[in-house]
Formats: C-alpha cells, sequence, structure tokens
C-alpha cells in the first residue's frame, strides 16, 4: 500500500548558485506503537522512517524519522541551484511501502 500523497513546494526556476528553499509534507499518522485505544489494545507503531530526497540523480538530502516525529511531518530544507534537473523525492515507511513526488527545477545562468 503506498503511502499518501505528499506535497512539494519550491520555485520551479533559479539562477546557478541561487538558494533554493524547499518545503516537504506527507500526510502521515506517525504512529509511535505506544498508544492505545478504547478498548486499550496497543495501537501498532506505523512510522515513516526515510526520507530522501536526490536532485540530477545525486542525494543532496536524508532524514531518519523516528517515532518521536509528530504526525504530517514537514520539512524545510535548502539546496544550491547547479543545473537544471529533477528532484525526486522519496518517503519509505518501516514496512517498505513509499511515496515518490518529483519536481524540475530549471537553472539559467
Amino acid at each position: 500500500m503506498a503511502l499518501a500523497p505528499a506535497r512539494v513546494s519550491m520555485a520551479a526556476e533559479a539562477k546557478k548558485g541561487e538558494i533554493v528553499e524547499i518545503k516537504a509534507l506527507i500526510r502521515h499518522v506517525m504512529e509511535t506503537g505506544q498508544r492505545t485505544d478504547a478498548r486499550g489494545q496497543t495501537i501498532p507503531r506505523d512510522i515513516i522512517s526515510l526520507f530522501v530526497v536526490a536532485y540530477a540523480g545525486e542525494e543532496v538530502f536524508r532524514m531518519e524519522l523516528n517515532p518521536g516525529i509528530s504526525a504530517n511531518p514537514y520539512v524545510i530544507f535548502s539546496t544550491v541551484a547547479t543545473e537544471t534537473g529533477e528532484l525526486v523525492f522519496t518517503w519509505t515507511d518501516q514496512k517498505g511501502d513509499t511515496t515518490v513526488e518529483r519536481k524540475l527545477l530549471t537553472v539559467s545562468g
């Protein structure tokens, strides 16, 4: 089962050498496995364990997530515009299911 759709916000164009701010959000419960439901049963752990971003085929950001991360993880980071290329955002949960989002960055100058 694939994870929920993700939202990525970033500039579509930048000048070479410019810093590009990137905002990424994925809807996910990030259940710790330490809570119980109304019947007293433990709610199974269900977390996104890894978030990786590649730019023009090279990894530029990696984040390992743990049960202490809140639901709907929202991440802001930046990279330097070096060349026109695709940014590939990959979220992987503890079961190995993934969501992939792609954005093109056009670089001028």
